[in-house]
Formats: C-alpha cells, sequence, structure tokens
C-alpha cells in the first residue's frame, strides 16, 4: 500500500459527495460579475528576464506561476501555461508566453494537483531544469522519463548553484486520479541565496500554525500567498486560505512584502478575482498596514526584488498568537 500524506495536527480536508453536491445546488442560485479582468503588464516586459544582469528579480505569469531570479539562476514555481482547466476556459493569458521565456534552471512544484502541475507546459519549457518535488511525487516524474528530480519531505533543504531550497509546509491535499489521493505530500518552497532577498512561495493552503513555524525560522523578505477559491467557505476553508487570512498568514511568516497569488486565472471557486481583492485591501487597511508592503503584481510585471525593498521603512511584524486565532474565527463567520 502507498503511504498516504497528511496535515499538521491531522487536520482533515476531506469532502464528501454530499458536500460536493451542496456546493453545486447553491453555486446555480449565485449570480457573479465576471467582467474584472487581472491586468498585463503594458507594454510587455519579458525581455528584462532574459537579461537580470545579476540582480534578483520576480516576475508573475498567473495563478501560481512566478519566474524568480536570483543568484544567476532562473527558477519558475508550479508553471501552469494550460488555456484550460478541465471544461473551463482560462480568464487570463499567462503573464509571458511560453515562447518568450528565458531557459529555465530549477522548477519547483508545491504539489500534485492540475492547477499546480501541467506536464504540457513543463515539457514546453526552455532549458533543461533540474525539478524539485515534495516527496512522493518524484515516481510520477521518473515514470515520465524527467531524471533530475529531487523529492524533499518538510523542513528539508537542497542546494542549487549556491541557491537554498526548502520544503516547507501547508494544509492542503492532492489528487491526480482516483487511486492516489494523498499519497505524495503537499507544501511551500522558501528560496534563499546570498546577497538576495529571501522568497517563501506559498503553493496552496488554507490558514495553519505552520505560517508562523514558517516565520520563526526564517527571516522572509517576499511572502507569495493564496488568496483566491475560498468561496464557499464552509466547503474551501481547510484547504484554501480567505483574503482575510492570508493577512494573518503574512502577520505569521514576518514577512516584509505580501504578493497575492492564486487568482484570476481559472475559476476553482465560486469567488472572483475582484472580490479577492477587494477583501484583501479591506482587510489589510482594517489592519492599518503600510500600503507599500502589498504588491498587487500585474501579470508579466518584472520588478527587480532588491531595489523594492530598499524604500521600506524599518519593519515590526511581531505575533500575536491570539489576535490570530480571532481573525481567523471572525473570517470563517463570515460564511
Amino acid at each position: 500500500m502507498p503511504k498516504r500524506y497528511t496535515n499538521l495536527d491531522n487536520v482533515s480536508t476531506h469532502k464528501t459527495w454530499t458536500d460536493f453536491r451542496r456546493w453545486q445546488r447553491e453555486r446555480k442560485q449565485k449570480q457573479k460579475d465576471l467582467s474584472y479582468v487581472v491586468p498585463h503588464a503594458v507594454p510587455p516586459q519579458w525581455n528584462r528576464l532574459h537579461h537580470p544582469n545579476g540582480r534578483p528579480q520576480l516576475c508573475w505569469i498567473g495563478h501560481s506561476t512566478f519566474v524568480v531570479q536570483m543568484n544567476g539562476i532562473t527558477i519558475v514555481t508550479d508553471p501552469v501555461w494550460a488555456k484550460r482547466m478541465g471544461a473551463a476556459k482560462r480568464l487570463t493569458a499567462p503573464g509571458v508566453p511560453l515562447d518568450k521565456m528565458p531557459p529555465v534552471d530549477v522548477v519547483l512544484i508545491s504539489h500534485g494537483h492540475y492547477d499546480h502541475l501541467h506536464f504540457g507546459s513543463l515539457r514546453r519549457l526552455h532549458g533543461d531544469p533540474h525539478i524539485f518535488v515534495p516527496e512522493g511525487l518524484g515516481r510520477l516524474f521518473r515514470r515520465r522519463g524527467y531524471r533530475r528530480v529531487t523529492e524533499l519531505s518538510w523542513w528539508e533543504t537542497a542546494s542549487f548553484h549556491g541557491v537554498s531550497l526548502t520544503f516547507v509546509p501547508a494544509q492542503h491535499w492532492t489528487r491526480r486520479t482516483l487511486w492516489d489521493t494523498n499519497t505524495s505530500h503537499w507544501g511551500g518552497w522558501v528560496i534563499e541565496a546570498d546577497d538576495a532577498p529571501t522568497v517563501y512561495f506559498a503553493g496552496d493552503s488554507g490558514y495553519f500554525r505552520g505560517f508562523r513555524d514558517i516565520g520563526e525560522r526564517f527571516s522572509i523578505d517576499y511572502a507569495l500567498l493564496p488568496i483566491g477559491a475560498y468561496e464557499p467557505e464552509w466547503f474551501m476553508g481547510p484547504q484554501h486560505t480567505t483574503p482575510e487570512e492570508a493577512v494573518q498568514a503574512f502577520l505569521d511568516c514576518r514577512a516584509r512584502l505580501f504578493v497575492p497569488m492564486h487568482y484570476g486565472a481559472f475559476r476553482l471557486a465560486d469567488d472572483t478575482p475582484k472580490e479577492a481583492l477587494d477583501r484583501l485591501w479591506a482587510e489589510w487597511r482594517r489592519r492599518e498596514l503600510e500600503e507599500e508592503r502589498l504588491l498587487c503584481l500585474k501579470l508579466g510585471e518584472v520588478i527587480d526584488a532588491a531595489q523594492a525593498l530598499t524604500a521600506l521603512s524599518p519593519f515590526d511584524n511581531s505575533f500575536s498568537q491570539t489576535s490570530a486565532i480571532t481573525t481567523v474565527k471572525q473570517a470563517r463567520q463570515k460564511e
């Protein structure tokens, strides 16, 4: 029997078919405004990815796909350029077309769900990337002919050309077929290099105490955190953060800058990109956080990751366990 992986504290994200049918019935009764489209950078900025000139750079492709450049290497997270997810069309084109991408050195996979791992996109990336995956997922890659694959468990670290890659916990689950539920793990990645900002890519997660644990172990500059696919909260809650919970996750992990993701590309739940952003900004202002610490990137926007940090004032982001619990409870009660 294959090993089945679990969350911290054995938190379950399992939903029954009865739950699913209830969600689908409720979904048919909701009328949503889907007119808002996440904007692209104009003019296109992808040429900067081909000439980083030694500077650390960050670019949002869409959903959970980012390009992170540091220490002379190019890293891609959860590569998904797919035009469809199941029967649904992609809502916005990727920020950088595949044929405009620079050669890729490293691919980081958070987990095996199709909206985070698309082999068609992976095969078309330029270069011969080394692929880092959660424990249990390597066999799927090896069956498909990939040989430069490294599996990591939670808190394990690998090094690639002077860049440290640490696989960290998330609260989620995974499945690609009817028979392989949770036979590989899930998590996020912390990317570190000397003289470069530290980037925490959270993957896909519900709100959990692991955000605090990650913040205690690393000095994070950029937190790439999910804000979408949270509605209905009674169904999505354990596996996807609400925008309010994402703000608390940012505070928990003590990062300096928050870059939201996991919205705007695929309609995976009942919330819309506009709703996610509106709730995110409302919570940000309610907490009286500095607006320059929230970077809502355009698709394809390339930022100098070091330069963006220089303008920030000193940041006291101490964690309050009581406020965290209270905020999460309040967010849950809004449904």
